[in-house]
This record gives structure tokens, C-alpha cells and sequence, in this order.
């Protein structure tokens, strides 16, 4: 692995601007940027360290016109904003206390120290703004090399300082990992992982949506189930099916969707699918669409009448579910019925609840009829009208 990075995005003119600012030496990329440019992959964030102090990095980016929010300036973070997107900048910390959920922490000015409060090797790489050289503390390119997740340290260690990288090293490991995967990682997560009932379902929710929404999550929930940390987070997970889903998404071109991949964890129940919702702490609009995913009919559904009653997205999530095919909505357009109620009042109906099912027979057979025009419905119409006479 490539001891120095270069890449295109660091020859950007805003960033060259905002390490002026804060001077030679006090800045370098860190974490994600520098892992993923190693790897190839898309940069979508980009985040620099500092010996700084935060409320000298404000000043000093002040001075250059740069402009700076205070986003987490009590643990040293404020950002930049950038015409290229905003920048994390964040003071060199290390650790004074933790309790699986918080920490408590001290500006340092040392990176080497900074770098050990961090969770795996492989997000613990910094590089040079000039040169792209990087500094690797704990061995991080050769994980990165090796497609190792490894915790920097004791991994119980790191567990206890919070709990929630337990679930983080699945989500890396699904991301990055290969197999086999690092003994002392598995069996730390395996021990601690009654820690994670102390958490937030929130922050459990959105790390399990974040595993959920990679490409090919499948290999690595089977595995939490199997080591039984899935069981702590999702007691009413069943693995197989979400392999089903992926299968399906892949053979389909389908996007991959967190959300669906929730709903095939599940069992088919309405009221379950509600509840986890509700642990997971999921907005309205996700409520709604995985309770309509739980009310999937294996084999039984109409793909445009689906679409036409749930929407596009809720009729492609139980078309996947049950491995039916998605072609029938490819290009398709969701049409308008095209009759209102008034027509029905002007044909001699008094207005309503007897319109509002006369309506309502007329809309269900012009979906079983494949959405003919306005011409059969009309014929529809008056075959409803003369049938109630």
C-alpha cells in the first residue's frame, strides 16, 4: 500500500485556501478521505486534524474570509464552508473519561495520541495536505492492504469507550473486510455485545440502516447472527431472507435500500414492522412505507395496480420481497383515473356516499381492466350506473 496519497480533489483551490489559513503544519487530512483515496473509491467527506485550538482555527479562518461554524466546538470540531462542500476541522483530542456512550475529552497536541482514540486502524490515517505523505500509527495500511478491520489496541477497550463500535466494526466489515475476519475484533463484539441494550435505539437504528444500505450487507448480518450480537439489536431478524432481497436487487438492477433490507429481516406482520419502527425511532414516512412492505401476498399482486394503490416505491419493495419480477413498472407511468365525482352528480347521483362508491367500483375495474382510457371508463361508468338502477 502506497505510503503517500494524490488525488484529484486535494488539488482543489478552496482547500489549498483553508490550509494557508491555519498554517504550515497545522493541518492533515484524516479518516475516511485517506482510507477511501487509498483504496480508489469515491471521496465524499472530507475531514482535517489540528494541533489547533478550535477557537484559533475560527480566528485564523475568519482572518482569510474562510467561513466557519462552531458545529461541535466543545469537542474541538467547527467547519469550514467551502465552495467545494463543507470541512470538518477538528482539534487533536484524546480521551479523559468514557462511558460507552459519552466521552469526556482533552485537546492534545499530539497526533500519535489523537490517532489512538480512534476505532480501527484503517480510519486512524492522516496525510499532508503538500506532500500526501501519510502518518500510520497502528499499522492502517497494511490492514487496508490486507482488508483487515482491526480496533487500534485493546478491542475491548475500544468497546467500552463506546459501544456503538461494535456495530461499526460490522458495518466496516461488510464495507472493507474480508474473510477470515480478525479473531480479537469478533470475539470483543461477542462478549460486549450486551453493552449495545445500553445505547439509544436511535443511534442503533441509524448504525443498522447504515449496514443495511451497503451493497451486499447479507454475508456480513448472517454472521452477527451467528455470533448473536444480531440478537441483541433485532431479537425478530431472519437472516436468509435478506440474502433473497439482495439476490433479487442484483438480478433486478434494483437499488439497494436499507429500508427494504429492514423489511426482509422481518417476519410479514403488520404490527411487528410498526413496532421496530418505533424502537429504531424511524420517521413517519419510514413507518409507513415498512408496515406496507410487511403487508406483502407472496405471488399474488398486480405489479401496476400496486404501484398504482402504494405508490412506485412501496410496490417495488414487495415485488423484491416476494422475488417477483419489477419489469412490468419499468418506464411505466403511474396514470390519473380519470373520473371525477362531479361526472357521477351530472349523470343524476345525488352527491354523496353512493358517489363515492360508485366511484370506487368504476376505479376497480379500470385497474383490473390495465388502466384503459377515458372512453372505457365512461363505458364503465354506465355499465355501474345502470347495475344500481
Amino acid at each position: 500500500m502506497a505510503e503517500r496519497i494524490a488525488a484529484h480533489w486535494m488539488q482543489r483551490a478552496d482547500l489549498a485556501r483553508l490550509n494557508a489559513a491555519l498554517g504550515p503544519g497545522q493541518a492533515r487530512y484524516v479518516g475516511g478521505a485517506v482510507r477511501d483515496t487509498l483504496l480508489g473509491v469515491t471521496v465524499k467527506d472530507i475531514d482535517v486534524a489540528t494541533p489547533l485550538d478550535p477557537h484559533e482555527v475560527m480566528r485564523r479562518l475568519k482572518a482569510h474570509a474562510i467561513s466557519v461554524v462552531p458545529t461541535g466546538i466543545d469537542h474541538g470540531t467547527v467547519t469550514a464552508v467551502l465552495p467545494g462542500g463543507p470541512v470538518e476541522i477538528t482539534t487533536l483530542r484524546r480521551d479523559v473519561s468514557t462511558d460507552g456512550r459519552h466521552a469526556t475529552v482533552a485537546f492534545s497536541d499530539s497526533w500519535q495520541e489523537d490517532a489512538a482514540r480512534r476505532d480501527f486502524t484503517i480510519n486512524a490515517l492522516y496525510a499532508d495536505p503538500e506532500s500526501g505523505a501519510i502518518s500510520d500509527f497502528f499499522g492502517g495500511l497494511a490492514d487496508l492492504d490486507a482488508r483487515r478491520v482491526r480496533f487500534i489496541g485493546d478491542a475491548r477497550q475500544r468497546i467500552r469507550e463506546d459501544h456503538l463500535r461494535i456495530l461499526r466494526y460490522f458495518r466496516f466489515q461488510a464495507r472493507f473486510g474480508s474473510q477470515p475476519a480478525d479473531k480479537e475484533a469478533e470475539q470483543a463484539c461477542v462478549d460486549l455485545a450486551a453493552t449495545l441494550k445500553g445505547l439509544s435505539r436511535e443511534r442503533v437504528g441509524m448504525e443498522m440502516m447504515n449496514l443495511l444500505g451497503l451493497p451486499d450487507p447479507a454475508p456480513t448480518v448472517a454472521r452477527m447472527a451467528e455470533l448473536g450480537v444480531l440478537a441483541v439489536v433485532l431479537p425478530e431478524a431472519r437472516v436468509a431472507p435478506l440474502a433473497a432481497l439482495t439476490e433479487q436487487e442484483i438480478r433486478q438492477g434494483a437499488t439497494p435500500d436499507a429500508l427494504r433490507r429492514l423489511a426482509a429481516l422481518l417476519p410479514a406482520e403488520v404490527p411487528l414492522a410498526e413496532a421496530v419502527a418505533s424502537r429504531f425511532r424511524l420517521s413517519g414516512a419510514q413507518k409507513k412505507r415498512l408496515a406496507t412492505a410487511a403487508g406483502r401476498i407472496s405471488g399474488r399482486e398486480n405489479p401496476r395496480a400496486l404501484a398504482y394503490r402504494l405508490g412506485r416505491e412501496s410496490a417495488l419493495d414487495r415485488l423484491l420481497l416476494t422475488g417477483e419480477s419489477t419489469a412490468p413498472l419499468d418506464g411505466w407511468e403511474i396514470p390519473t383515473f380519470p373520473l371525477k365525482g362531479g361526472e357521477i352528480v351530472a349523470r343524476g347521483i345525488k352527491a354523496g356516499p353512493k358517489v363515492a362508491r360508485t366511484l370506487q367500483a368504476v376505479e376497480a375495474r379500470w385497474i383490473d381492466e390495465g388502466f384503459p382510457g377515458a372512453d372505457r371508463v365512461a363505458q364503465l361508468l354506465d355499465a355501474e350506473l345502470a347495475a344500481n338502477r
